[in-house]
């Protein structure tokens, strides 16, 4: 009986949300603190909590060993840390740190100390004392030049990593090597600022069982400022073509050479965001020929920011096998921009994703008429936005967002309750009432319009309208009006 109520206890304890519960728990007896005390240190060690005192009672658990190495390199503890350590091993409790934490715990020790010798030793033993007392870690950031896969406990410690994010700038390719002796699990891996081949990341990548999902982030900088590629990278993730199923890529203008992929065949989610302040033509190009020649057909979900490409897009959408929910297309920078093919994209998401439920994308008004089809064949569309790029109107030029309004005034299903549209097309006021009377029997829960400063043709008579649904609740929420 006795292990029934302490089990049902700690259901009890990881199902309270706030700390201030759990501190009363706290203090009701001994058994309760045993049970409570590690779910607070889990869930609350690094957030709101007194700095000075608590890496206090963190650093009070350094080895003699540690404490001694600190003593011969004339690093001094503060005179308030813990002589002996405290009743419970708390480190084993707490999540592993982030980088942050360790820098703000050297500099309470170092103060304004400028000292390098002393701040790589001090981190070291830091590192060392986590790495040795946490066990099991399941997401870590690792941000930091020392190896720690090399440190006593290393392996119980990282052993069942799920989630790593590793940066580059950082991490030696020796440390990568014996990070993929211990580490085989890993189904999330973030890469960040990889300039060129590193061996270690290659053993790393190969040794995973699982591999699910690959973000790879660089800076813009190393990739400009060095011409190898990473061939030995791309290979690497050509083999784990059956396991990846989501993949971030935060540039196109990357060193890894775009062919890996064509392998991804089991491929459900993808985001691009292409930086455009430094972008290489010929890496687009080469970048766009292999989109448009892989084959996802699971794929879910895509998501481009920063590279137009919609024909290349609309080839990608025709291999699917119609499980697409949301297509996101975007670009930040629109002055020297064009949108050719976007009804070439329009007809393929209409022919070839019938769940999708969420669209962004770009439109030339020669190609409002797909959009019916669109409506037509996507009836489970929850949220639309069109946007345009670089269509010039003659002030003289008839309402020619007119066509737009109409087809969804006639054709929307009763699933589309958001609602984005341009306000560098003209608009007449009766297709506003049209459009807006069409929803007093369906549902907009948000309307708005992209507003593009140097082409906007909404006045303050579309306003008036758009206000009249507001107050008559056909409109519940709108933006710039």
């Amino acid at each position: 009986m006795l292990r029934l109520n302490v089990d049902c206890l700690v259901l009890i304890f990881d199902e309270l949300q706030d700390k201030e519960s759990l501190y009363s728990c706290l203090l009701v007896n001994r058994e309760w603190c045993r049970l409570v005390v590690p779910i607070l240190w889990k869930n609350y060690s690094w957030c709101n909590v007194d700095e000075f005192n608590f890496f206090n009672t963190i650093l009070s658990w350094l080895s003699t060993s540690s404490k001694k190495i600190l003593s011969d390199n004339d690093i001094k503890l503060p005179s308030t840390t813990l002589l002996k350590p405290p009743l419970f091993n708390y480190i084993s409790f707490c999540r592993f740190p982030e980088t942050e934490i360790i820098n703000r715990m050297i500099e309470m020790v170092l103060e304004k100390q400028n000292d390098n010798n002393k701040r790589n030793i001090l981190e070291q033993e830091i590192y060392k004392l986590f790495i040795s007392q946490c066990k099991n870690v399941k997401e870590f950031v690792w941000r930091t030049s020392q190896p720690l896969s090399l440190f006593p406990g290393a392996s119980k410690c990282f052993s069942q990593l799920y989630r790593l994010t590793i940066d580059l700038d950082y991490i030696n390719s020796n440390s990568l090597n014996e990070m993929a002796k211990i580490c085989k699990d890993l189904n999330i891996l973030s890469i960040n600022n990889c300039s060129q081949d590193f061996p270690g990341l290659i053993s790393l990548i190969d040794a995973q069982r699982n591999l699910n999902f690959v973000t790879i982030c660089n800076n813009s900088n190393n990739i400009n400022n060095n011409k190898k590629n990473c061939e030995e990278l791309s290979k690497a993730l050509t083999r784990k073509g059956n396991t990846i199923n989501y993949l971030h890529l935060d540039s196109v203008n990357t060193i890894i050479p775009p062919s890996f992929l064509t392998s991804l065949v089991n491929l459900t989610w993808i985001l691009v965001y292409n930086d455009e302040q430094y972008e290489d033509l010929e890496k687009i190009k080469e970048f766009q020929k292999y989109l448009a020649i892989s084959e996802y057909p699971d794929l879910r979900s895509l998501n481009i920011t920063g590279l137009l490409c919609f024909k290349e897009l609309s080839m990608l959408i025709e291999k699917t096998k119609g499980n697409i929910s949301r297509i996101y297309i975007y670009t930040i920078n629109i002055a020297n921009r064009a949108a050719t093919n976007t009804g070439m994209l329009i007809k393929s998401i209409a022919k070839n994703c019938p769940k999708i439920k969420f669209l962004r994308t770009y439109l030339e008004p020669e190609d409002f008429i797909h959009v019916k089809s669109l409506l037509l064949n996507c009836r489970n569309l929850e949220d639309i936005s069109f946007d345009n790029i670089n269509f010039i109107i003659n002030e003289n030029d008839d309402d020619v967002g007119d066509e737009l309004l109409n087809i969804l005034t006639k054709f929307s299903p009763k699933s589309l309750t958001h609602i984005t549209i341009s306000g560098s097309w003209k608009y007449s006021l009766d297709s506003f009432e049209r459009f807006f009377a069409s929803y007093r029997k369906k549902s907009l829960l948000h309307f708005y319009i992209e507003y593009h400063y140097d082409k906007y043709y909404i006045t303050e008579y579309h306003r008036m309208v758009i206000r009249k649904y507001v107050d008559e609740g056909v409109i519940k929420y709108q933006d710039h009006i």
